[in-house]
């Protein structure tokens, strides 16, 4: 179930320049997803990210990640931010960054549902570049009232 971007933009409160997900490909709710982040040399962060190589920052790459989650867990528990719920970042565990992306690049980023209980998420997430692994980890999202 492909879901675009206006679409996504219903699914987290997150705007320009801090939306990171660009086009789900695959969502089974209570699964996992896919979704993509098109990286653009235009990216606000790549002036200071090294001007001379840009690198997307790591940092980013976790966020990306978390995004996708919580798309995941939204489409699951049929909510939406306009409901009254939000998905906070509340952890990182085991996280760590295999290679560099850089403008143009296209990261695919997959989440799958670990557990969920009392309103608290974990997914297990990766971040590849034409097959390679860029990043995984695992990420702890909280449900709670916006």
């Amino acid at each position: 179930m492909p879901i675009d971007v206006k679409e996504i933009r219903e699914y987290l409160p997150h705007r320009y320049p801090f939306l990171l997900i660009d086009r789900v490909l695959e969502l089974e709710p209570g699964e996992r997803v896919v979704a993509i982040k098109n990286v653009s040399v235009n990216e606000p962060f790549f002036t200071g990210h090294f001007p001379q190589r840009p690198i997307m920052p790591g940092v980013l790459i976790i966020e990306a990640m978390a995004q996708a989650s919580g798309i995941l867990g939204f489409k699951t528990a049929d909510k939406k931010p306009s409901d009254g719920s939000i998905y906070y970042l509340v952890g990182c565990d085991e996280a760590r960054f295999k290679r560099m992306v850089e403008p143009g690049d296209q990261l695919r980023l997959e989440a799958k549902v670990v557990s969920a209980r009392r309103g608290i998420w974990k997914f297990d997430c990766s971040a590849t570049v034409d097959g390679d692994l860029a990043a995984a980890a695992t990420i702890l999202c909280a449900d709670r009232p916006a």
